[in-house]
């Protein structure tokens, strides 16, 4: 099994300077700045997945700025990966970015389309042109059930599957096609899975399953592995229970892709930072909110409306990171440091309606958070390239260099976890 990596442009500036809390004056975005597989010794994935809807173009404007999606265009993705040298063996695959034109009526791309976006970018697998169906009826059999919107994406994405492959052949035998399964129901999936592996698949690509609960993606592949013989390998798009992988390794899946543990880093309430658990699993922290008082959208917002002092601010901010800097280099109890971190938290997260009550509520969950964080120091636990460097900066939840970095670090301590399962 291969753990791909879902990119969005997730990059890092090796240099950035935590004290002053700014990159260098010559950084030069995306020139200067590093991928996971160029930051540690050891790739944390086993390849890269990049969508179309990512990438961007004419139609859709994706995360990349104009010039380094022409630049993307020119060079091939190898190149613009820079996957080359002792990574020119990794697997790149491509999708299409359905989520992109969810709501347009046909996908916007034919499949000869998204073979020469293939075929420029230099990709070893990319997935046939699919349109995504969110209902989901598990109890429908057969193909039953699922709405008429729901069997027409059906019918189109089975018709560019069979289109794709035939045009495919011209792709050589560098170039691997996955034919995408979309469906509203688990047995609708495996009729899906069915038809492509008689169309001459022998790689499917499962769609849909980023909503759906882990008993229910349990449903789907069961239903669908049933259905094809043991030749036919599979892949999970966008699979969100990567944290999980360990309890789908009986479907003879082939690989998954997903971003959830970097993005986890900054978008997860609480699960921020990974570590290895003594269990056998992952344990988690909750990161420790500093944000940057003049720049944070809602502390600028607090301070217009009602007419917060942004020196007063600062100060704090200030404070909570000079406090959390001392107790990294000296230890202790980190009182001092809990102290100065809530009492900036109490200007933050204090939310004018609601309740005194339901503020002081929030704020203990976030004291009792910090807390734990403080008290344990898992960044002190962790030998990875990260936490070496940055120190306590790397679970402080403030800006892009910090927050990827984190899910930098989170990758490397999934990898591992995965390595476990992947045999």
């Amino acid at each position: 099994m291969k753990f791909i990596f879902a990119d969005s442009m997730d990059m890092i500036d090796p240099t950035f300077n935590f004290e002053a809390d700014r990159s260098g004056l010559d950084r030069e975005m995306y020139w200067g700045d590093v991928y996971p597989h160029e930051f540690f010794p050891t790739p944390p994935y086993q390849g890269i997945l990049v969508s179309r809807g990512i990438v961007g173009d004419d139609m859709f404007p994706g995360k990349y700025p104009e010039d380094l999606m022409m630049r993307f265009r020119r060079i091939g993705a190898r190149k613009f990966l820079r996957m080359e040298g002792e990574f020119a063996k990794m697997d790149i695959f491509g999708d299409c970015g359905a989520f992109s034109y969810v709501d347009r009526d046909v996908p916007p791309y034919t499949p000869e389309m998204m073979l020469d976006f293939y075929a420029d970018g230099g990709f070893t697998h990319g997935c046939s042109v699919d349109h995504i169906i969110f209902d989901f009826l598990p109890e429908s059999r057969g193909m039953k059930g699922g709405s008429p919107e729901a069997r027409r994406r059906f019918d189109i994405t089975l018709e560019n599957a069979e289109a794709f492959l035939k045009a495919s052949k011209v792709m050589g035998k560098g170039f691997t096609p996955l034919g995408v399964i979309q469906g509203w129901s688990p047995e609708s999936m495996a009729i899906a899975g069915q038809r492509l592996e008689k169309m001459g698949y022998t790689y499917l690509a499962i769609g849909g399953m980023v909503p759906l609960s882990a008993d229910q993606v349990h449903q789907c592949l069961q239903a669908i592995r049933k259905k094809l013989s043991s030749k036919v390998r599979l892949h999970i798009l966008g699979f969100a229970k990567a944290e999980q992988i360990h309890e789908f390794t009986d479907y003879g899946i082939a690989s998954f892709d997903s971003t959830s543990p970097l993005t986890r880093a900054f978008k997860d309430a609480k699960a921020n930072y990974y570590l290895p658990a003594a269990s056998g699993g992952l344990e988690y922290f909750t990161a420790i909110r500093v944000p940057q008082a003049t720049e944070n959208a809602r502390l600028k917002r607090k301070a217009k409306e009602s007419g917060v002092d942004q020196e007063r601010l600062v100060k704090l901010e200030q404070t909570a990171l000079r406090e959390l800097r001392l107790y990294d280099r000296k230890g202790g109890s980190g009182g001092r440091a809990l102290n100065a971190v809530l009492a900036y938290n109490r200007e933050f997260l204090w939310d004018a309606k609601k309740s005194v009550d339901a503020n002081e509520a929030a704020l203990e969950k976030t004291k009792a958070a910090v807390q734990r964080t403080l008290d344990e120091a898992p960044w002190k636990r962790c030998s990875c390239r990260v936490c070496r460097e940055a120190g306590i900066d790397a679970v402080i939840f403030r800006g892009s260099n910090r927050n990827k970095r984190r899910g930098f670090h989170n990758l490397a301590v999934y990898h591992q976890h995965f390595m476990k399962f992947a045999q």
